[in-house]
């Protein structure tokens, strides 16, 4: 007997009482528990969130900012109600508190009474951050938590953008009260930058004139300088020579009867003194000289000098009208002391005359000494014998000695005060020049920067943005929502149950071919104790469930597609129907060589099977995101391919994974009959384990 004819003899059987009628009925439509009632349950369950009682506790006492009455709280709790996303209730924060705790509400949302004030705050000094409160409890009901999660992160952006949009016209409000500011400080720094200018030019005269009083007080405090180490020079050594003088005529006029022993025995040393005091009467007399020479031209350099000081006083302090504070008293000292230093000047000029004849007298003393000494070098070996002569002319060598040491005293006196003062002079016109530069240097950085200044701030009106109300909605719309998602979904599924059927589908025809090999044999008794062919065999146990698979589609698919709050939409209709016909074959063939394999212990194979093939198939998380054991068999079970094969054939896409998944189904179907093949040829030959098999179900 052909397999199709036992295969229709096994169907038949079911045939013969109202029992086995129900039985096969039940058999058909157990696919739709899986497959058709568990998709219906949560087919589109994001379309009835408005069902879902969640509290709403809006304890916003608003603000006030800029004159503006501010009430995010009633604004938020309008647009909610409006949108209808749950079924709100209005309570108290105790009444939501005790609601989400006792299950009254899956959750609920607060916004607190310093709401408003937090959203005004960002217009202010301390901006804050206002903070909407979600209450959640897992307890209730996980999803819902994960729900609200992206539900309410859709409000606080819309809350976040209302926000931006009043804190961000604020700004650009701003941006045109700073330019109308920076105008009119424009305008204040060209005036700046005019008066800079003048004032740069009145201290550049200032400085000039004070560098050549400088130089004319510099030239005469060094030539004063110099005569005064001059004169100095000329005291010390007419002081020293009239006391050497003194000193030897004393002593010649107390001992002159003891003397000639000692002239004789020291002639080689007075010969040294009186060379000595030669030398010096010569220094002094060019040190007169000097003197006559330098008068006139430091009196010129000093009245000089004092001219143009007292002309820079009266230009800047008396005719002035603005003359300055701290330059105006070292300049009245500089005048005065160049004035003193004048005086001394006319006073050195004057003396330089030699009116009196005072300079040509000491000049004549001090070459009478010079020509006395060296008369007296000269005689120095023979004074013992001119001893007499020798003791009258010393008396007369320290009178004069004693004579010009006190006009050279009195010369660097006239000549201290005279240095002195043109020091002080030249120090403090050395002061005003360099407070003079100071003065000057700053000007000029201000008339730069002032110049600079004005620049910028010019240049700076015109970057500055003034903008009009239009242009300040457009800028502050686009800056509160500065980003916007483009979402573009390819071959977009319309629900949750659409998305969610290429897992159940498969699971569903799994099912309805397990528990149709609970009633129907897998291998035909009667073909095995005939000795029919293995191959015959297996057809004859695989072709009445195929059957029955085959109608368990129709089922399946025509509820799915048909039924009232289904609607199944499938991209390609035929090419689903198709694939779930060999889906369903290559099922009973792979549950039939299980049960004829391993006996009663093979259904407990086809229910590990299934739990191990709906963890690693990817029909609702990417397997990627389980454990690493999933991973490893995900590749290697038929389950896999169909789940992928029909999203491609249900939502769209490319078929290139259809066709892979046909090859593997029809590799798994050949090899799972092949084994079963196998299977009922050993099962041909009875043994003891067959006729008293250990587990029996």
């Amino acid at each position: 007997m052909r397999s199709p004819k036992l295969a229709a003899l096994e169907l038949k059987r079911f045939g013969r009482g109202k029992l086995p009628r129900a039985a096969l009925v039940a058999v058909l439509l157990l696919p739709l528990l899986y497959g058709a009632l568990y998709l219906w349950s949560f087919w589109d369950p994001y379309g009835r969130l408005e069902k879902l009682p969640v509290a709403l506790v809006n304890e916003d006492r608003g603000a006030t900012a800029d004159g503006k009455k501010i009430t995010a709280g009633d604004d938020i709790t309008k647009n909610l109600r409006e949108s209808k996303v749950f079924e709100w209730h209005e309570v108290s924060d105790a009444e939501a508190r005790e609601g989400v705790e006792n299950g009254t509400y899956y959750l609920s949302l607060t916004m607190p009474g310093d709401f408003s004030e937090r959203i005004a705050s960002s217009s202010g000094a301390a901006p804050e951050t206002g903070a909407l409160q979600v209450r959640t409890n897992d307890a209730n009901n996980y999803i819902v938590g994960q729900i609200s999660r992206t539900v309410f992160a859709e409000v606080r952006t819309a809350a976040s953008t209302k926000s931006s949009r009043s804190f961000l016209d604020k700004i650009f409000i701003k941006f045109s009260d700073l330019h109308d500011a920076t105008e009119k400080a424009a305008k204040g720094a060209d005036e700046l930058k005019n008066g800079a200018a003048k004032a740069k030019k009145g201290s550049k005269d200032l400085s000039d004139g004070l560098t050549d009083a400088k130089k004319g007080s510099g030239e005469l405090a060094g030539g004063l300088k110099k005569l005064d180490k001059g004169a100095s020079d000329l005291e010390t050594g007419a002081r020293q020579v009239a006391n050497g003088t003194q000193v030897l005529a004393d002593r010649v006029n107390g001992v002159a009867a003891d003397v000639r022993p000692y002239l004789k025995d020291n002639g080689k040393q007075i010969g040294d003194s009186a060379r000595l005091v030669s030398d010096l009467s010569k220094g002094m007399r060019n040190s007169l000289d000097l003197i006559v020479k330098r008068g006139p031209t430091l009196r010129t350099g000093a009245h000089i000098a004092a001219d143009e000081l007292a002309a820079i006083h009266k230009e800047q302090c008396e005719d002035n009208p603005l003359p300055d504070a701290k330059a105006c008293p070292k300049l009245e000292k500089a005048k005065v002391a160049s004035a003193d230093v004048a005086t001394v000047a006319d006073d050195l000029n004057e003396l330089a005359k030699d009116s009196n004849g005072d300079l040509k007298k000491l000049d004549a003393q001090l070459k009478d000494l010079q020509t006395k000494a060296d008369a007296l070098a000269k005689r120095a070996p023979n004074l013992d014998e001119d001893l007499a002569y020798a003791v009258g002319k010393i008396n007369e060598l320290n009178a004069g000695a004693h004579k010009v040491a006190t006009g050279a005293d009195t010369l660097h006196t006239g000549l201290s005060t005279a240095k002195s003062g043109s020091t002080e002079l030249d120090s403090g016109v050395g002061r005003l020049k360099k407070g003079a530069g100071e003065l000057d240097s700053g000007l000029y950085k201000l008339a730069d920067g002032s110049t600079e200044l004005a620049t910028g701030l010019n240049d700076g009106v015109e970057k500055i943005p003034d903008y009009d109300k239009d242009s300040r909605d457009r800028r502050t719309e686009v800056m509160a929502d500065p980003v916007k998602l483009a979402s573009q979904s390819l071959h977009k599924a319309p629900n949750y149950g659409t998305g969610f059927a290429p897992y159940f589908i498969p699971l569903s025809l799994w099912v309805g071919a397990m528990v149709a090999y609970m009633l129907i044999q897998p291998l035909n008794r009667r073909a095995l104790a005939a000795g029919a062919s293995a191959w015959r065999i297996a057809l004859a146990g695989w072709l009445p469930v195929a059957t029955i698979g085959v109608l368990q589609v129709a089922a399946l698919m025509s509820v799915l597609h048909w039924a009232p709050g289904l609607g199944l939409k499938m991209a390609r209709p035929a090419g689903t129907v198709a694939f779930l016909l060999l889906v369903t074959c290559c099922f009973a063939a792979i549950i039939q060589w299980l049960n004829a394999r391993f006996g009663a212990a093979g259904r407990i194979l086809v229910l590990a099977l299934l739990m191990l093939q709906l963890t690693s198939a990817g029909g609702t998380y990417p397997v990627q995101t389980s454990p690493g054991f999933f991973n490893a068999i995900h590749p290697f079970l038929p389950m896999t391919y169909v789940v992928e094969a029909l999203r491609r054939l249900i939502t769209g896409g490319g078929i290139g994974p259809v066709w892979q998944a046909c090859a593997v189904l029809a590799a798994f179907t050949a090899g799972a009959l092949a084994l079963t093949a196998l299977s009922a040829r050993r099962k041909q030959v009875w043994s003891l384990d067959r006729l008293h098999p250990e587990l029996s179900l």
